[in-house]
């Protein structure tokens, strides 16, 4: 399950182990609700009642301050570590083990149809107050830093910051999970 790995990668970030008691810890630290909320919307839509798993991206509004878009997709791994602030466009495809800190914008860089929004690799770190824009692709075991403005594709093994983000460092070797 999903939600499983999100707890796992969650538990890795704040306690660098992943055991019973470091999951259940993670089970009430923020963020842990908007993400239950997300895989919550994610499984009514999966049985066919979408309906009502937007009740739950409505709670996400309300308790968490975070809008995740209705056809965004997460793989297992997941994290929201502060989840207020935090926009994600609905378009916005990405793979296992992303963590996402407060203020994080992920979305679409035009007025217009189609929306062209980014896609993201497997083991991304996204930092506070970053933004993540238009039809790009975020490679595998990424660090994008804090308030980061990120409109160019960015190569696999990369650390990026400023505005507009830059690649700073390029890591071939790290394929962990992502570090805070």
């Amino acid at each position: 399950m999903k939600i499983i790995d999100d707890f796992k990668c969650k538990s890795q970030c704040y306690y660098n182990r992943v055991d019973t008691m470091s999951i259940l810890k993670v089970l009430i630290k923020d963020g842990s609700s908007a993400v239950v909320f997300y895989r919550l919307f994610q499984f009514f839509k999966m049985i066919g009642m979408e309906i009502v798993g937007c009740l739950f991206l409505e709670l996400n509004k309300l308790f968490n301050g975070c809008v995740i878009g209705r056809g965004a997709h997460f793989e297992g791994g997941f994290v929201l570590m502060h989840p207020i602030g935090v926009v994600i466009n609905a378009g916005v495809k990405a793979g296992k083990n992303i963590v996402i800190e407060s203020g994080v914008v992920i979305g679409a860089a035009k007025n217009g149809i189609p929306v062209e929004v980014p896609s993201l690799g497997d083991n991304i770190f996204i930092g506070t107050g970053a933004k993540v824009l238009g039809n790009i692709h975020v490679g595998n075991n990424v660090k994008i830093g804090a308030n980061a403005v990120v409109v160019k594709d960015v190569p696999d093994g990369a650390t990026v910051v400023g505005i507009p983000a830059r690649v700073v460092k390029i890591d071939n070797n790290d394929q962990s999970s992502p570090k805070v």
